[in-house]
């Protein structure tokens, strides 16, 4: 079986929420004939879109895992991922674009470039990611791509340029001019399948002229001999206009805007024939290993079918066959019965069944060649395992997991939902890294931690419908951190002395605020006076003291901890001694060292009608926030802010009565901000109250 590599795609889909992603998604596999009858996101028959498979994505609209299938298109194998657009499922987005080659950037014809098109585009330049952008929904009322157009060049930076421009807008679309072949083309037939090219319409040719003058200058930069043709005045060939293109876009240097209405049918057809033509295939993207044998060394894997197997386990899911595991192959063909190792578990494993995503359904096959993304069945692995073959030991990069910032006390209603919830949590954990859990040790609760509320309250929805668990939730907590705001000096001696040798160890130095990092253990001992092999007993020690912050009980963050002196005991020394002086050192210092609390600030985008743009002022300051910029574009306008996260909670609500629920929000986490006094001195008398109540 030979697939040739040259020909396949791997791709995403990425966006702001309600760019119509999934919708255009559902259209490429029309199109593609992977689908017979086309069924919308919020669809009156009931089905939904076919890649937004789970129940709550087709009742909130909104997708929250990424779906995988592949899909030919004019002899190209094309792997489509779709991406959900909402920031607390980020994890989602981030670990389809670690396998991604190339993206799809949808935008609103209307809403533009949006907040969450902005951390799309990070992310994308984060992986370099070459991508293609697409102007969706110009039939609707207000729709201005050359506005978009501007915005990607303004706001994301990009050198983007037309390759098409829109015949007629709003409910007047009738098709696109493509501006390499100087053809109008129209979709015609019920679904827009057939495609009709025709003359430019007389009124559109002075435009056509002017943006088809701008596209060449601007790939002129790319090929010398389409500049030569251009500069002497002569025809240029569609293939080197072509060439061109591609060579800025996988260059990065470069991104084609297309033009059309996934909803209406129109434009797909040319969209997908855009990502045949500009986006790379498997051999054309650099991909590299950490070489765990020599000390993660960069390793460049190479895509051909005849190397050890190296693959990445992206994604997985708990199906009713048990665990799937997606994989992306990134050298060496993966076949049926192969031995793999798991490489951070060093476990060996047989690949037993091998099979191909379509959304979620499947088919098997014998083989996968380099490239390509299929599933494996039933190997027991985490979210980001490598699978290498032939004896390497090989780690893809790690892929960025931020840090939950918000917790939730849950408790189950009875003892089958406790069951069913433990079997719930065992298996979220292990398919989305940001969302964590854990016993508290005090209360005895459940906690659970993720990205946001939405966040959150999907997984209570899904351990609800999915595992039949019924819990009750507590009141949302914030993800704290304490941390010291000047230096001071310890020197603490720990001794006890029982029958027989007793505890003794000596720790002298200083603690200081350390602004690149959580925690920094400096070692600056002369002439042993702490003996080498208790240096790492004091960093052990510093680790387990900076757990628990004596102001609030949270861990303490930014500081740097520095020994320079202490003394030890030829028998009463150990590793626990150390360990005992080192924590009751950092709380002799802890408390002169002048402790404040930090509390996870949100970067927050407000978008509604301008209008109501004083009452989301109001809202936003109202909550101790801090107005950053705010925008208006004709009856529409977005407001950015910093606002901090324990003062979100309930906000959808209140922002939905403030607004005739005509306004969105988006957050995301920003960073660490110092707490008012005010709010500080309530905090720690809570904290207090609860200890005493503790205590009793």
């Amino acid at each position: 079986m030979g697939i040739d590599i040259t020909k396949m795609r791997n791709i995403g889909i990425s966006a702001h929420i309600d760019s119509g992603k999934t919708t255009l998604s559902e259209r490429i596999l029309f199109y593609s004939n992977k689908i017979h009858a086309i069924h919308e996101v919020r669809g009156k028959d009931g089905v939904g879109a076919t890649m937004d498979h789970m129940e709550l994505e087709r009742e909130r609209g909104i997708t929250i895992q990424s779906a995988a299938t592949q899909v030919e298109w004019k002899d190209h194998t094309i792997n489509l991922i779709d991406t959900p657009g909402h920031v607390d499922f980020t994890i989602e987005v981030e670990r389809s674009l670690r396998v991604l080659d190339g993206a799809i950037l949808v935008l609103c014809a209307v809403g533009g470039v949006q907040s969450q098109s902005i951390t799309v585009d990070r992310q994308l330049k984060r992986y370099h990611v070459p991508r293609i952008a697409f102007v969706n929904k110009c039939d609707r009322t207000g729709a201005n791509p050359f506005k978009v157009r501007l915005q990607l060049r303004e706001k994301l930076g990009l050198n983007a340029v037309m390759i098409q421009i829109p015949i007629g807008l709003e409910d007047k679309l009738e098709g696109m001019v493509d501006l390499i072949t100087m053809k109008a083309v129209y979709f015609d037939g019920p679904q827009g399948e057939t495609i009709r090219y025709a003359e430019i319409p007389a009124h559109l040719k002075a435009d056509a002229d002017k943006y088809r003058e701008e596209l060449i200058d601007a790939v002129s930069m790319f090929s010398d001999k389409l500049a030569e043709l251009y500069l002497g005045g002569e025809v240029i060939p569609e293939e080197i206009i072509h060439a061109a293109i591609r060579k800025g876009t996988l260059a990065e240097q470069f991104v084609p805007v297309m033009v059309g209405s996934a909803y209406k049918n129109k434009g797909i057809q040319l969209l997908l024939d855009g990502v045949n033509n500009y986006l790379p295939n498997p051999t054309e993207v650099k991909n590299y290993a950490l070489d765990l044998d020599r000390n993660e060394e960069k390793i460049e894997l190479s895509a051909d079918g005849k190397s050890p197997v190296v693959a990445l386990g992206f994604k997985l899911e708990d199906g009713q066959y048990g665990q799937l595991t997606y994989v992306r192959i990134y050298q060496g063909a993966l076949k049926k019965g192969d031995e793999l190792q798991n490489t951070r578990a060093r476990k060996k494993f047989k690949v037993g069944r091998l099979v191909r995503m379509h959304s979620d359904s499947m088919e098997d096959i014998n083989e996968g060649a380099p490239g390509d993304i299929v599933a494996l069945f039933g190997i027991d692995c985490a979210s980001g395992d490598t699978f290498c073959g032939g004896g390497l030991n090989y780690a893809m990069t790690s892929m960025f997991v931020p840090e939950p910032v918000i917790s939730l006390a849950i408790t189950p209603k009875d003892k089958k939902s406790a069951d069913q919830m433990a079997k719930a949590l065992n298996r979220f954990t292990k398919e989305d890294p940001t969302f964590r859990t854990h016993v508290d040790i005090e209360s005895n609760q459940t906690i659970i931690r993720g990205m946001g509320e939405l966040h959150l309250e999907v997984y209570i929805e899904r351990m609800r419908r999915e595992y039949k668990s019924e819990v009750d939730t507590g009141m949302p907590q914030v993800a704290y951190r304490e941390a010291i705001t000047r230096r001071a000096e310890f020197n603490y001696t720990h001794k006890k002395q029982t029958g027989g040798s007793g505890q003794y160890g000596r720790v002298a130095g200083y603690m200081e605020p350390y602004a690149d990092g959580v925690y920094e253990f400096v070692d600056m001992i002369k002439g042993g006076a702490i003996p080498t092999e208790y240096v790492p007993s004091c960093d052990k020690g510093f680790r387990e003291a900076i757990r628990k912050g004596s102001l609030i009980g949270f861990p303490v963050v930014n500081i740097r901890c520095v020994i320079n002196d202490g003394q030890s005991h030829p028998v009463d020394s150990s590793d626990i001694a150390f360990q005992s002086a080192a924590i009751g050192a950092f709380r002799e210092a802890y408390g002169k060292a002048k402790p404040c609390i930090l509390e996870p600030i949100m970067k927050v985008s407000v978008e509604g009608p301008t209008e109501f743009q004083g009452n989301i002022f109001a809202s936003i300051n109202q909550r101790r926030g801090i107005i950053l910029a705010s925008t208006e574009d004709g009856t529409f306008s977005r407001v950015e802010a910093e606002v901090p996260l324990s003062e979100m909670f309930g906000y959808s609500t209140v922002l939905r009565s403030l607004t005739q629920g005509k306004a969105e929000f988006t957050m995301e986490f920003e960073k660490y901000g110092k707490v008012p006094q005010s709010v500080s001195e309530a905090l720690i008398k809570e904290f207090e109250e609860k200890r005493k109540k503790e205590q009793r």
